[in-house]
């Protein structure tokens, strides 16, 4: 008899979901939640619905139609309970009793892994009913209902459900795919300026490492963004949304056992921000911070050439995006100082494991990775980022000549 014995499985398993772009989704006329729900074989399913308290208040009609639209479609599906109401924004990540108020509704209704939880409403509430559906019955049927841009074009159509902890960002969470995502292009009409804004900055992100045309695109079209012209942001969405998708399903690691997270692209210093703000940083705003300070320390480590720099930095800028707050800080940071966004580095390199990796532009549209980064640069970066928020009128031509040593 030998020693050692080894049993070797491979377990392969293919997810599939839809993400669908509608409007006046819960319309009684409108048949892609019905057609998305409906049981095989005639049966009614069972629904427990999740809304943003948020969304409620700028649709004050909505939890209404909701139950007028299962009304409706009684034949097919069931809603169990009216929309169980929780807080909007960060906040709800950051106190898991919203998990268990998630977690005690899918017991007491009974709702199983052949049922279906629906979240409406934007990221961060979205990412907590994902995690609280993703551990419940070891994962029950979620269908998401995004209802901003940046939970539309990004963190919504992903694989990844998390809420905070330990004072950091996603510490807790789970890697659970939709049962499907329903975009609803009418509920981005109702956000505030910063909401509409702020989402744009992930589709810049992904037209940075991906499609130098798109973000031409984003160039020649930010103008009409910004004066909240719905058809523009509607395929900024799409296109956003397209990208993202491609890249988790495309890329051979949408569960991310690696080190390397190419779609995180300026979020090691986000995230940061975001927690040193005590996340009255919107998501969006802080990853154009982080943008910035990446390409910026790119372009003076000489590897994303100057004219690539300055389109980057006035897009950014025509979208009326943050590239520096306060909490950026200045040339007297130390990494190892938890108040310091250089301990985001290693907080980054944590939440991945392994090696740091950090993706930086060499041109828009392609990007390389790097595993450290010089704190002398990054503290040289900041400064430059800091003179041109507090000098905006200088424009972005100087990199070569005006780059603060600090």
């Amino acid at each position: 008899m030998p020693l050692t014995r080894v049993i070797e499985q491979t377990v392969p398993v293919t997810f599939r979901y839809a993400v669908q772009f509608t409007h006046g989704l819960f319309g009684p006329e409108n048949g892609v939640l019905r057609d998305t729900l409906a049981g095989k074989g005639g049966e009614s399913v069972k629904v427990l619905c999740v809304l943003d308290a948020g969304v409620g208040e700028a649709f004050p009609d909505l939890a209404r139609q909701i139950g007028a639209y299962f009304a409706r479609h009684a034949d097919a599906m069931q809603l169990v309970a009216p929309p169980l109401v929780v807080p909007g924004g960060e906040r709800v990540k950051g106190d898991t009793r919203h998990v268990g108020q998630v977690q005690d509704a899918i017991h007491a209704h009974g709702i199983d892994r052949h049922s279906y939880v629906i979240v409406v409403g934007g990221g961060a509430v979205i990412d907590m009913v994902g995690f609280a559906a993703g551990t419940a019955h070891r994962g029950v049927r979620l269908v998401r209902v995004p209802t901003t841009v940046l939970a539309q074009n990004d963190s919504g159509v992903g694989v990844k459900n998390s809420v905070n902890a330990y004072g950091k960002k996603n510490w807790l969470g789970t890697f659970a795919p939709p049962y499907a995502v329903l975009n609803d292009l009418d509920f981005l009409a109702a956000l505030e300026e910063r909401d509409w804004l702020s989402g744009l900055a992930e589709a810049v992100k992904v037209a940075l490492l991906k499609d130098a045309s798109f973000f031409t695109w984003l160039e020649e079209n930010a103008p009409a963004l910004v004066a909240r012209d719905l058809e523009a942001m509607e395929y900024a969405v799409y296109r956003c949304a397209e990208l993202h998708l491609a890249h988790i399903a495309g890329s051979g690691d949408p569960f991310e056992m690696g080190s390397s997270r190419p779609l995180d692209f300026g979020h090691w210093a986000a995230h940061k921000l975001e927690s040193l703000t005590s996340y009255a940083l919107r998501h969006g705003e802080a990853v154009a911070v982080g943008l910035a300070l990446d390409c910026t320390y790119a372009a003076l480590k000489g590897m994303l050439p100057e004219a690539d720099w300055r389109r980057v930095l006035d897009l950014l800028l025509a979208l009326r995006l943050p590239v520096y707050v306060p909490e950026l800080g200045t040339s007297a940071q130390d990494p190892a100082d938890p108040s310091s966004v250089l301990s985001g580095l290693n907080e980054f390199r944590e939440h991945l494991g392994g090696r740091l990796t950090i993706p930086l532009l060499t041109h828009i549209g392609r990007a390389t990775e790097v595993h450290e980064m010089d704190f002398g640069l990054l503290r040289r970066t900041v400064g430059l980022l800091q003179d041109l928020h507090t000098h905006p009128t200088r424009g972005t031509s100087w990199l070569s000549t005006k780059a603060p040593a600090c």
